[in-house]
C-alpha cells in the first residue's frame, strides 16, 4: 500500500528541502516522529547514510532504523525504514520548484511491513488503522512543513 499527499508551498524549493532532511527538526513537524539523530559516522542526509528515528503515539514512544536511499539536495530525500532487522516502510519527499516563488512537495509512504510486523507494530504503537493514521500524519506533516516554510 501506498498513500501520497501532495500541497504547494510559497518558499524555494532548497528551504522546503531542508526542513524534511532535517532530522531533529522533524519532530517538530510531524505528531509521530520526535526527531532523528544520523549514525554510524553520518552527519547529514546523503544516500546511504543511516539514522535513528524517535517515534511518540501517546504515551507510547520507540525508535526505528532508517536508510537514506534517495538524496537529491533541493529535490528528494527518501529512506527505508526497519525495526530489529524487519522492514517497516519508505518514506519519500519530492520537492519541484514551480516558479521563482513556490514548489511544491509530495510526502509519499509505502508500507512494507509483513505479517508479522503489521501485528507488533499496532501493539508497540498503539496505532490500530495504520493506513488512516499515516494519512493523516502526512496531512499534518505537509501542513506544518508549509507553515513554517512560509514565515
Amino acid at each position: 500500500m501506498t498513500l501520497s499527499r501532495t500541497v504547494q508551498v510559497q518558499a524555494p524549493a532548497e528551504r522546503v528541502w531542508g526542513l524534511v532532511s532535517d532530522l531533529p527538526r522533524m519532530g517538530d513537524l510531524s505528531p509521530e516522529n520526535a526527531g532523528g539523530t544520523w549514525r554510524r559516522g553520518a552527519s547529514g542526509p546523503a544516500v546511504g547514510a543511516r539514522f535513528r528515528g524517535a517515534n511518540r503515539s501517546g504515551r507510547r514512544r520507540w525508535s526505528t532504523d532508517a536508510l537514506v536511499t534517495r538524496c537529491e539536495p533541493g529535490s528528494t530525500f527518501a529512506f527505508v525504514v526497519t525495526f530489529a532487522g524487519l522492514q517497516v516502510a519508505e518514506w519519500s519527499y519530492d520537492v519541484m520548484q514551480v516558479d521563482a516563488s513556490s514548489c511544491t512537495v509530495t510526502e509519499t509512504w509505502t508500507d512494507r511491513r509483513g505479517a508479522l510486523m503489521k501485528g507488533l507494530g499496532g501493539l508497540a504503537t498503539g496505532v490500530g488503522d495504520r493506513a488512516t493514521f499515516t494519512e493523516t500524519s502526512i496531512a499534518h506533516t505537509l501542513a506544518a512543513v508549509k507553515a513554517v516554510a512560509e514565515r
